[in-house]
């Protein structure tokens, strides 16, 4: 195990110390253990290298908040063991991190597979959301909800140890972290930019995957060159955990077959210490998982002038199902206004490097108040909590202007803010 600086990441090596490194990244809310099964077997062929996401584990708590940072602190946590080159499988964040590699560091990846991935995770709002919740109420709500997420209803009924497990390793992860997680992820978006990856690629997914399911994986498949999809039977968004020897069988071989120039690595092999592994599950039959090739689209690509700049600061911030309303209902006559606010207020005031997101609701909430713009209020209200405001501060800003704009004012204020936090912060059931 390793000693973490700020700009790395905690790992683990196993296997022997001359074997070409295959990396194994985990999930949101996971730890390295939920790779603990399929190991033993990879370890025979490579030396398997697995890392902890910042505050996941009990790796230390410094927030990374875009996928680009994380595949960065991985890098330089490689960099200084002096491993160059490698294979690389990730499940879900993970796998973002591995389509990163692929996009930004092609001459670092020998082979890649993506495991309950995506080139998109849902939309921005969700995640968003998640960390606003997170932010009010603690990890216990998502952490309560996780086996539902990750398992399908038999396997969680039949392994009470794993689900528990489970639960208790999202309740343990920092909410800082997690929060910065789900902002990586809600501005993850490489539709675009699939057809520039040059590594050969598996796919795998569970049948039953309702997070990022067959669909997401065949988008993948259409938009990279050299892809193939593998399909897990009887498995949901953790797979690996849920069908572990079927996950070990397509990875050992997608990395005998489709390694690209293996080198010698060069790496320093640190001693491996087990912790807290996942619970053993009795013997089950093999599911078996079909390769195959599958097609889908890929999404268009953007614009790159403040106009966009601006779009994206706006879906940010007020969020993309507020941004599309806007946009639908705007006629010949009201589209220019919104192009108007969209690339003034948002990609020129919005985007100005000089105050944070947070000052600038506080502003805007103040502002609003003043003028009685109820309806914005709601609004900026969801931004405020977006921008990393709390309930305690955004009442603290409601009752610094009544003082300043007037108790009715204030009071108007605080019945659109009580309510939209409270539809904000309710965890979902």
């Amino acid at each position: 195990m390793s000693e973490t600086p700020p700009n790395t990441l905690q790992y683990r090596f196993d296997g022997r110390e001359d074997a070409p490194v295959l990396i194994l990244g985990p999930s949101l809310g996971t730890t390295w253990h939920m790779w603990d099964r399929q190991v033993p077997e990879l370890a025979e062929q490579w030396r398997i290298f697995r890392f902890d996401l910042p505050g996941h584990g009990g790796a230390p708590a410094h927030p990374a908040g875009s996928v680009a940072e994380l595949t960065g602190r991985l890098l330089a946590t490689l960099d200084a063991l002096g491993v160059q080159r490698f294979g690389y499988a990730g499940c879900a964040l993970g796998g973002a991190i591995g389509i990163e590699l692929a996009l930004r560091h092609p001459e670092r990846l020998a082979s890649l597979a993506l495991v309950a991935a995506s080139p998109r995770f849902g939309t921005a709002d969700e995640f968003r959301q998640r960390g606003v919740v997170v932010r009010t109420n603690g990890l216990d709500p998502i952490a309560r909800t996780a086996p539902d997420r990750w398992f399908t209803g038999g396997f969680a009924a039949a392994q009470p140890a794993i689900t528990e497990w489970a639960v208790q390793m999202v309740r343990t992860t920092d909410p800082g972290c997690y929060i910065a997680a789900c902002e990586a992820l809600a501005s993850f978006d490489v539709r675009p930019e699939l057809g520039r990856v040059g590594v050969p690629t598996m796919v795998l997914v569970g049948s039953d995957d309702q997070v990022t399911g067959p669909a997401e994986a065949r988008t993948l498949v259409a938009g990279i060159p050299d892809a193939r999809l593998a399909v897990v039977p009887g498995a949901s968004h953790l797979v690996p955990v849920e069908q572990p020897a079927a996950v070990t069988d397509l990875l050992v071989h997608h990395f005998a077959t489709a390694w690209q120039q293996p080198s010698d690595t060069g790496q320093t092999a640190l001693p491996a210490a087990l912790a807290a592994p996942v619970p053993a599950a009795p013997p089950q039959a093999v599911p078996v998982a079909e390769i195959a090739p599958a097609l889908a689209q890929a999404g268009p690509a953007g614009q790159g002038d403040r106009y966009a700049t601006g779009l994206k600061v706006r879906r940010e911030v007020l969020g993309d199902a507020h941004v599309d309303r806007a946009l639908a209902q705007a006629d010949e006559f009201a589209g220019d206004f919104q192009e108007f606010i969209t690339r003034y207020a948002w990609g020129e005031i919005w985007d100005r490097p000089g105050l944070d997101r947070r000052t600038r609701s506080c502003i805007t909430l103040t502002a609003l108040i003043a003028g009685g713009h109820l309806d914005e209020l709601a609004f900026h209200v969801r931004a405020a909590l977006r921008n990393g405001l709390t309930p305690d501060e955004i009442k603290e800003v409601l009752l610094q202007a009544a003082v300043y704009c007037g108790v009715p004012a204030a009071n108007s204020a605080f019945r659109v803010a009580q309510r939209v936090i409270r539809e904000e912060t309710t965890p979902a059931e």
